[in-house]
């Protein structure tokens, strides 16, 4: 009896902590940009105005404002309006540290010409003989080609489950495999420690899988 409540409870587990979690996110998500109503001022907020809290309004205003923002960014004149306004920040002593970082990565990651996560590698990670997926972000830049050569490649080993937190080493080209599965592939099986694994590709004459080295 208590084999089978055990298994029932793990069961329910395995069922209701996912869509928890996901509600959770997800009220997290849209309570953060209902916020965005807190930029109007007093007199325009819409709860003064209607009388009545429209739940989800301040998720619209912040996809409107996104929008909005977007199509100013594309044309000439907003992207030299963009130019003059990161010269002024990047004046500020503190300010110029915080916003270059994070427009760096923000411009790696979601540029339609950044190469961010492209491609998912098996690499030796954190010694021999230990193999981790990594993620190429891109090439060494800087100084750093003039002491390793052209044979290295940036990429970043995340941490699981959580992938925000992770390495960024310079690996030879010739020690990382690259997989054979997408990103988001690769980023479920490092979430889930190795439980939620890809499909394996389809036998080909033409591409065969690497072997690991011996």
């Amino acid at each position: 009896m208590m084999s089978a409540l055990r298994k029932w409870f793990f069961a329910g587990l395995l069922v209701v902590l996912p869509l928890a979690i996901t509600v959770w996110v997800l009220q997290w998500i849209l309570g953060t940009l209902d916020q965005t109503l807190l930029i109007l001022p007093a007199n325009w907020q819409p709860d003064l105005l209607i009388g009545v809290h429209i739940p989800g309004l301040g998720v619209l205003l912040a996809l409107v404002i996104l929008l909005v923002v977007g199509a100013v960014a594309s044309n000439f004149i907003g992207r030299r309006l963009l130019s003059w306004g990161d010269g002024v920040l990047h004046r500020i002593p503190v300010v110029r540290s915080i916003y270059s970082g994070v427009k760096q990565v923000s411009d790696t990651l979601f540029s339609e010409n950044g190469n961010a996560f492209r491609t998912a590698v098996l690499v030796e990670w954190p010694r021999a003989g230990v193999w981790t997926i990594g993620f190429v972000t891109g090439s060494p830049g800087g100084d750093v080609p003039n002491h390793l050569g052209d044979d290295y490649q940036s990429v970043y080993v995340p941490t699981t489950p959580n992938p925000t937190g992770g390495y960024f080493v310079m690996l030879r080209k010739s020690d990382c495999i690259e997989l054979r599965m997408t990103v988001d592939e690769a980023l479920r099986y490092v979430i889930s420690m190795g439980v939620v694994a890809p499909p394996a590709p389809a036998a080909s004459a033409e591409s065969a899988t690497p072997t690991l080295p011996q």
